[in-house]
């Protein structure tokens, strides 16, 4: 990499740290806040605590694996940012790597390989989830969870039954990051449209899977009048995206680096959140009565304090939105039903 090229890296990364600070918290110091990420040494684990590292609101970074973790900390540690960075592996060492989180992220399990669905992947990563969901439960009951392994229809539930039965479960506090299909849906959106990626917004809500992920195309800002078949083909390629990424790397990986990068925008904003910042909106996948037949939902929310302060509505949707939705409603429901019957064994 050429020297400039380092420099201007440095000065971006240095310029929207300040703007950061700048921006949420006037003269007031940043609070200390504690992020662990469960599965770090996996491939969207890596990714992700590097953009954790470089991330200005976080004082200390706990990196937890099964192995390969003390690698990754002593890797990422040398970064000059704020985060003190520890490492941690293999379950003895999972309670350490949770005490005092104020967010926990949570991308541990096996990725998706061809021709497997993410509900080929519940039956590894839902016990992998059972399993820390309870570590989180006596570790750190109060922190925000965002869920990133797959399939989060199913995981998010399944935490949350965990949490229940101990006695800690608290709604506004459990997330599943679907921010990935925002991500998509915005590149997607404004490579039809023809306007500047950065300006866009797209909300997408259902859920986290297949024809459960809805992008609200009509809701698009900027605003632009792209033909019904345009539109139609921007819902499948955002809905298709992980296969898009899993075919592409030929049987050697999934979308671990793009995820990294959803999850550590998500994070962020929880961060936000928690320290005060108003009118942090993002969508997720959380507890909702939007959808009455429907208790886990992804839609805006907006983060505060406690987590979740308000689940925004979803808005006057397109009739070939309303008839995704309708079509979104058996498979969510069932993926839901499977993850707390899962939980209940």
């Amino acid at each position: 990499m050429k020297p400039s090229m380092l420099r201007s890296i440095h000065s971006a990364v240095s310029r929207s740290r300040s703007q950061l600070l700048r921006r949420g918290y006037a003269t007031e110091p940043v609070p200390e806040r504690k992020v662990a990420i469960l599965g770090a040494a996996g491939g969207i684990g890596q990714p992700l605590s590097l953009l954790m590292k470089l991330n200005p609101l976080v004082s200390t970074l706990s990196l937890y694996d099964i192995a390969g973790t003390p690698g990754v900390a002593a890797d990422v540690s040398h970064i000059n940012s704020r985060s003190e960075v520890a490492g941690f592996a293999g379950e003895e060492e999972l309670g350490k790597a949770l005490e005092g989180a104020d967010v926990v992220i949570i991308p541990a399990g096996v990725p998706r390989k061809p021709g497997m669905t993410r509900d080929d992947l519940f039956n590894i990563n839902a016990g992998i989830v059972k399993s820390l969901a309870t570590a989180i439960s006596k570790y750190c009951p109060h922190a925000l969870v965002n869920m990133i392994s797959n399939p989060v229809n199913s995981t998010v539930p399944i935490a949350a039954e965990v949490f229940k039965k101990a006695g800690t479960y608290d709604e506004k506090r459990l997330f599943g990051v679907t921010t990935l299909d925002v991500v998509r849906a915005k590149t997607f959106y404004a490579g039809k449209a023809r306007v500047p990626v950065a300006d866009v917004n797209v909300p997408v809500i259902g859920g986290h899977a297949g024809v459960t992920i809805l992008p609200l195309f009509s809701q698009a800002t900027p605003s632009a009048n792209l033909d019904a078949d345009v539109i139609e083909a921007l819902t499948r390629r955002t809905q298709d995206g992980g296969t898009e990424v899993v075919t592409a790397k030929a049987g050697k990986g999934s979308a671990t680096l793009s995820m990294a990068y959803a999850g550590a925008i998500f994070a962020d904003a929880c961060l936000k959140g928690l320290n005060g910042v108003p009118d942090v909106v993002e969508c997720s996948y959380v507890q909702s009565n939007i959808i009455s037949e429907l208790p886990f939902f992804a839609s805006k929310v907006r983060i505060g304090k406690n987590g979740v302060e308000e689940i925004l509505g979803l808005g006057t949707l397109s009739d070939f939105e309303q008839e995704g939705l309708e079509k979104l409603k058996s498979e969510l429901k069932s993926s839901i039903e499977k993850g707390i019957k899962f939980a209940s064994q």
